[in-house]
């Protein structure tokens, strides 16, 4: 792995979390809490070798659908994570955001994120990106709304609307798309996981459940990006 040559941003789809409980034959509360132990680890190696931004798809808006007390276990998990969490990623100068739509979410939920991300911003190490009750088309539908207001309010003309003003408006904003993406359990697809910004990632994918995802899993995941050749969209 070329140090001088790491991906400035990695987004993860972090998949398998129940299917590596069922393997066991746990419940999956205990996949989640597993993977959530495996991220910790992950971002602080990220970290350690110098990954500028992180990434990754922990509830998407899609995930309401799932077992009521599937999505109970979940949200106790992530305030008791964010809680938790924000002492060691302010140790570790690691500065925490918690992207997507707040709504939906209990106000003490809300209460952790807020305390989570301001106890960490003035770090300066990785920005770890958590996408909580996020989706894809409802980051651009938001940014679409925000926009139409401000030509409303003659703020800016159509005209003006190009990538930078859409980039502007969406929660990943003053930072680099990425340019890898990494999703495991075998799965090939996006899951409505940034669109926008994914555009000219590059993709691998890996067929293990993420509570098994390792720190050499992710040097594979850099070296293979390293040996491809990126054109965007140029010859």
């Amino acid at each position: 792995m070329n140090l001088e040559n790491l991906p400035q941003h990695i987004a993860i789809i972090m998949d398998g979390n129940r299917r590596w409980a069922k393997a066991k034959g746990m419940p999956s509360g205990f996949g989640h809490k597993e993977g959530a132990k495996t991220l910790e680890r992950i971002v602080r190696y990220a970290n350690k070798i110098g990954i500028k931004h992180i990434t990754v798809y922990a509830f998407s808006t899609e995930n309401w659908k799932r077992a009521e007390e599937e999505v109970s276990t979940l949200m106790g998990l992530f305030q008791s994570y964010l809680d938790d969490y924000s002492k060691r990623a302010d140790s570790e100068n690691i500065k925490v955001k918690i992207i997507g739509s707040r709504e939906g979410l209990s106000d003490k939920m809300k209460k952790s994120i807020e305390q989570c991300m301001e106890r960490t911003k003035n770090n300066t190490g990785i920005v770890f990106n958590i996408a909580l009750n996020y989706g894809g088309r409802d980051e651009l539908i938001k940014a679409v709304q925000e926009i139409a207001t401000k030509v409303q309010n003659k703020e800016i003309s159509p005209e003006d609307i190009d990538e930078k003003i859409i980039s502007e408006h969406l929660y990943t904003k003053g930072q680099p798309d990425p340019d890898l993406m990494i999703r495991t359990s075998g799965e090939v697809r996006l899951s409505n996981f940034l669109p926008w910004q994914l555009v000219y990632s590059e993709f691998v994918f890996i067929d293990k459940n993420w509570p098994d995802f390792s720190e050499e899993d992710l040097n594979e995941a850099i070296e293979i990006y390293q040996k491809r050749t990126r054109k965007f969209g140029a010859n």
